[in-house]
């Protein structure tokens, strides 16, 4: 993941708490806007009132703005896709097409002089991003975004978001996706208020869950906050992961000696490429600390599936290395469990692909 991102709905919002939600975002490192116009009933001369000032007031503090449209809103604004200046006069630095055109039209809003992006809907597995290529656009002004869904079981299911993902990955284009916020009483466009998620699984997850998730899945740049407003716990729980790769929290057991404990939580841990379906192995441990005796501490008979395992000395060779339980399995009696992930986060264990990168983080028991 390389941004985080905020939507915003001003024909919805009080502007004072709109500019607020602006300050408190980008102090906690968010740096793109999703702005949707779908929603707006208004005329042209008060969308560019109104929106070119809180616009202007999101570039001073450093966000890139896009504003979601469509053919429709084209129309009613007296817009071309030959002349996309009207957006770039309320501040926007991209549009995004919620429903887009025949291809040809696509690529030529690329070239489009005010240097505005297009992004183009990706939560459909057909060829549309083919056809918009073979007509050869501007790329480097072209991007991808996935839909948000309001309604109760109406998101993407994993698999298909994973194909419709890599679609557009394969011309290296840059790609975001939508996580919502848990707040009570928050709003997005339309009336109906179930969350707005982009993957139908994270609809009731916590935020930094669904963050996390995308992180570890790779494939999506800019994750965005649909709704408003996330509290600031969940704005400070986003700014404090690692972008770059998951970081599972873990309730250590009582009295883990230093050793252990630093291997936990101070390493940088990768899953070995030679996976096994039992372990997400983090060998580096045992190499570091060769040497170092590794008593026998807490040995349960059953390790169960989040159980972060480090190997005792009678296990030999492998005395230190760092084991993460995939499955429920039956305890040689050498195997130390060192702590647990909490059970919302088992999920992500699934995800961690060969030689991927990984880090701990205390939490507390779930």
């Amino acid at each position: 993941m390389k941004r985080l991102g905020i939507s915003i709905y001003p024909e919805k919002s009080d502007r004072e708490q709109l500019l607020d939600y602006l300050e408190r975002a980008s102090a906690a490192g968010f740096s793109r806007i999703f702005s949707c116009l779908l929603s707006v009933k208004d005329s042209r001369e008060n969308v560019m009132r109104d929106f070119s000032e809180i616009n202007a007031r999101a570039h001073e503090l450093g966000f890139e703005v896009v504003l979601d449209c469509n053919p429709r809103i084209f129309d009613e604004l007296g817009v071309s896709y030959r002349d996309l200046s009207f957006f770039r006069q309320i501040g926007a630095d991209g549009i995004r097409l919620d429903m887009g055109f025949t291809g040809n039209e696509e690529s030529l809003m690329t070239f489009n002089p005010e240097g505005l992006t297009v992004e183009v809907n990706m939560s459909n597995d057909v060829h549309y991003i083919d056809t918009i290529m073979d007509y050869q656009p501007d790329s480097t002004h072209l991007v991808g975004c996935h839909n948000f869904y309001p309604h109760n079981y109406s998101g993407l299911g994993l698999d298909f978001f994973r194909s419709c993902t890599r679609r557009f990955k394969s011309y290296g284009l840059q790609t975001a996706a939508f996580v919502t916020s848990q707040a009570p009483d928050t709003f997005g466009p339309w009336p109906v208020t179930d969350g707005l998620p982009t993957l139908e699984m994270h609809r009731h997850l916590p935020l930094r869950l669904q963050v996390e998730h995308y992180i570890s899945m790779g494939g999506i740049d800019d994750v965005i906050i649909s709704n408003c407003y996330p509290t600031q716990e969940e704005l400070d729980s986003v700014a404090r992961l690692p972008k770059n790769l998951v970081s599972f929290g873990v309730a250590l057991v009582d009295g883990l000696p230093e050793v252990e404990r630093s291997i936990v939580l101070d390493e940088l841990h990768f899953n070995r490429g030679d996976v096994s379906e039992n372990f997400i192995r983090s060998t580096q441990s045992r190499v570091k600390h060769r040497g170092h005796h590794f008593d026998v501490l807490n040995t349960p008979e059953t390790i169960r599936r989040g159980d972060v395992v480090i190997e005792s000395s009678e296990y030999g060779h492998y005395a230190g290395e760092l084991q993460i339980a995939r499955n429920d399995m039956k305890n040689s009696g050498m195997s130390n469990v060192v702590g647990h992930i909490p059970e919302e986060e088992l999920f992500l264990i699934d995800t961690i692909k060969p030689w991927q990168k990984f880090r701990f983080h205390e939490a507390n028991a779930s």
